[in-house]
């Protein structure tokens, strides 16, 4: 079997050579990240490429994609209203970009065998934090029409459609991944007023209430869809072992990113603050305030890999 990784949740551009400095030649990739992210590490795994290429990417090719792309970016969620708030490409518009990835595949390998492809690939989603952080709570726009209950229901409406819309493309085995205790994040224990650089636990119950709905609706649709395999990827709780046993994992800093201050810098903040900027990221949980490092992501890909993804892998 040919294993393809596709991930969907799309990449703003990064600009400052902070993000990607831990990669060779330490070059910005659009991954909002001192190194690799999860989906890289989940195709060396399967013994594909070890970086994933972004779709819009103009110095790749449907060669390169035929063995994994990204459609992801950074900014985005389930709610278009979300993509909004900081002017990225929506989910509906990345689901139109695979459409027409599906068509160049099929022109460059041949409907057969570009829908092997289609079917064997496995799908990675990873999207919803910011649907919660980036727009329900920092503004009116739905909070003022919706309870929080309602909105995560509105949310799973969404998700469900997209998946439907993956499956009627030919998308067979989907990673949907929970969300992680976003409390957590340095800027929401930075912004604490309750109890001061801790965990806002608020957060993290929403954050479980939500996983919960998303690995129900990956329930009902793989027993409801013919031949579809998605799974539910829990990062919450490997994330959380990393924040309260570093020492499990060679890590000592998990309250503030490596960036800057670490409090509150992110995207070109981080780049002006270069020169406090931590020396060794791997010591770091969080790269800065709202993502993880490298070593943080093959964490959780490692936890993956032998929970939800194990059956995809056996069959590598």
């Amino acid at each position: 079997m040919q294993e393809t990784t596709i991930k969907f949740q799309h990449l703003q551009e990064v600009i400052s050579n902070l993000y990607g400095r831990d990669f060779e030649g330490g070059e910005p990739t659009g991954r909002f990240c001192n190194g690799r992210i999860s989906p890289d590490f989940m195709s060396g795994a399967f013994g594909l490429k070890p970086l994933v290429p972004a779709y819009l990417d103009p110095r790749y090719s449907i060669e390169d994609f035929a063995t994994g792309v990204c459609f992801a970016s950074a900014g985005s969620g389930y709610d278009n209203a979300t993509s909004d708030v900081m002017s990225v490409i929506p989910l509906w518009k990345e689901v139109e970009y695979f459409k027409e990835y599906k068509a160049k595949l099929i022109s460059h390998l041949g409907e057969e065998k570009a829908m092997e492809t289609i079917n064997d690939a496995l799908y990675v989603i990873s999207i919803g934090t910011n649907d919660f952080l980036e727009n329900y709570f920092a503004g009116p726009r739905r909070s003022a029409h919706f309870t929080i209950d309602e909105y995560q229901d509105f949310l799973i409406g969404i998700a469900e459609n997209f998946l439907m819309d993956l499956y009627q493309l030919g998308a067979r085995k989907i990673s949907v991944a929970g969300l992680p205790p976003m409390g957590c994040l340095p800027l929401e224990r930075a912004t604490n007023v309750k109890s001061k650089n801790a965990c806002q636990e608020d957060y993290n119950k929403l954050a479980r209430d939500f996983s919960e709905k998303i690995k129900n609706l990956v329930t009902k649709l793989r027993n409801l869809l013919v031949g579809f395999r998605p799974v539910f990827s829990n990062a919450y709780d490997p994330i959380l072992e990393a924040i309260q046993k570093p020492e499990v994992f060679g890590l000592e800093t998990v309250d503030v990113g490596c960036c800057g201050t670490g409090i509150y810098e992110m995207g070109v903040l981080c780049r002006l603050s270069n020169h406090i900027t931590c020396t060794d990221a791997s010591k770091y949980v969080f790269w800065d305030a709202f993502h993880g490092t490298e070593r943080l992501n093959q964490i959780v890909t490692d936890y993956l890999m032998k929970t939800s993804l194990a059956e995809f892998l056996r069959e590598s």
